[in-house]
């Protein structure tokens, strides 16, 4: 049985060696497999959450070939593959490897870097180029090898939605320079842009020198005089100390259509008090109903892709601009361009009403394959882990309860969890389902606090009532 398995072994591919701390990391990789009630589980680091269409074939190519076909997001913006054969060996890392996805077997589970999914897209700085660097640089670190599965990197364009994740590492995009951030500390470090993915190297390279006699696998659990002592060494070797607090809550992009605003004309005060008269508030409303589409932002239902979805999903990619970026919250942007959208005065499947054009055939077509495409949808910030039967560790099937306590759309998104793990849950301010001996528990977490919790025994209509009152 599977089950009794260890949770983590590594693949027979695997040729990087073991850091000091392996035998307690079991996050998963490409070629350390976790063990699951369902099968083996691989988890595909893709840094940034930007895939190429082809390297997003072989994804499905593996996940076809030797799992259960379905392609799952995480809420770093990687993928994760079930089902797996226990006797697959090194089959999908063959495979991933020949396709770009396993540039270092040394470094495959230190390379967990998100960035800001709309970066370029909505008027924001690009990251690429950071996110090249950076994703180089750690292939390059023989120290690096030894950061933990959990270890987290972050690139934001100014934006504030990745750096509300709490990564150990944060680059924020500020005008020509950026910000480096070391855990959650509030004082921040301004240094040139260039030098910023170097930087992040080196403190996390300096984290581990911090950690080693902790075994600390990030910033926030080492000791609070180590983790202070870390940041003075980083600010050291960096630039001056600014005070910027990190959001408490992301912007997450809302699914439809992305575009950019009109930077040919210069906005004065004068011209945006002007623009609050009905005459000019809806000419600028047109305006922006009018605007080139750079790009289309779609959900994921539970963040679980059927080989179809997928499919279509990397066919409009190919069709367009040729990438797609998957989202720490478990959705998927496709950059254009789009071109011109146009009034037409329907509404698609979609509900993109007034809209024409490519971008609103794709989302119609996609919202037809059953993905999100608009905020009106009941699937919107409704999340969950894999709950049983794919874990043995959950105490329910969370992820039919909670299609079956789908409602309303709620202000606040909600993650159903079937343990006390909570494994894969979001950040910010949400509402936490938890499933217990008992029943079900639910609490309004704000960054680290929780709101007094309402218990729920086992009945299905007085949850669903729970959950929909607690999300509005």
């Amino acid at each position: 049985m599977l089950a009794a398995m260890p949770d983590s072994a590594p693949s027979p591919l695997s040729v990087g060696g073991t850091s000091p701390r392996d035998g307690g990391d079991a996050c998963p990789g490409t070629l350390r497999l976790h063990r699951a009630d369902d099968g083996a589980l691989a988890r595909v680091r893709v840094p940034g959450g930007v895939l190429s269409p082809d390297r997003a074939d072989a994804l499905l190519t593996v996940a076809g070939r030797f799992g259960d076909g379905e392609l799952h997001l995480t809420s770093r913006g990687n993928v994760q593959l079930r089902g797996l054969d226990a006797e697959c060996g090194g089959g999908p890392a063959e495979l991933l490897a020949a396709a770009g996805l396993l540039p270092s077997a040394a470094h495959e589970r230190a390379r967990n870097i998100v960035a800001s999914p709309l970066a370029g897209l909505d008027g924001s700085p690009s990251v690429a180029d950071w996110l090249s660097e950076l994703d180089g640089l750690v292939c390059g670190s023989p120290a690096a090898a030894a950061l933990s599965g959990r270890f987290l990197f972050a690139l934001d364009s100014g934006r504030g939605d990745v750096d509300a994740l709490g990564a150990d590492v944060t680059l924020i995009v500020e005008d020509d320079d950026c910000l480096l951030r070391v855990g959650a500390a509030d004082e921040v470090f301004r240094l040139p842009a260039a030098d910023g993915p170097r930087a992040a190297l080196l403190a996390a390279e300096a984290f581990l020198r911090a950690a080693r006699d902790s075994g600390a696998w990030r910033v926030k659990d080492l000791p609070e005089d180590v983790r202070a002592a870390l940041v003075r060494t980083v600010g050291a070797t960096a630039g001056p100390t600014a005070h910027r607090p990190r959001p408490r809550t992301a912007r997450v992009p809302a699914p439809g259509p992305v575009t950019a605003p009109d930077t040919s004309t210069p906005t004065t005060a004068a011209a945006a008090a002007a623009a609050t008269t009905p005459p000019a508030a809806a000419a600028a409303a047109a305006a922006a109903a009018a605007a080139p589409v750079t790009a289309i932002s779609v959900g994921v239902p539970l963040g679980r892709l059927a080989p179809a979805q997928w499919r279509l999903l990397t066919e409009t990619a190919r069709r367009y601009g040729n990438e797609l970026r998957l989202t720490p919250w478990r959705g998927i942007i496709v950059p254009g361009p789009f071109g011109q959208s146009a009034s037409s005065g329907r509404s698609g499947p979609s509900g993109h009403s007034g809209r024409s054009g490519p971008a609103a055939e794709a989302l119609d077509t996609l919202a037809a394959a059953g993905l999100i495409t608009g905020p009106d949808s009941p699937w919107t910030g409704v999340g969950a882990c894999i709950g049983h039967p794919g874990c043995a560790k959950s105490l329910s099937d969370v992820r039919a309860e909670a299609v079956a306590a789908v409602g309303p759309v709620g202000r606040l998104p909600v993650y159903w969890s079937g343990c006390e793990r909570r494994c894969g849950h979001p950040h910010g301010e949400w509402i936490d389902v938890v499933v217990t001996p008992d029943g079900h528990r639910i609490s309004h977490v704000r960054g680290e606090h929780r709101a007094p919790r309402a218990a729920v025994r086992n009945d299905p209509a007085a949850l669903a009532a729970a959950v929909a009152a607690a999300r509005a």
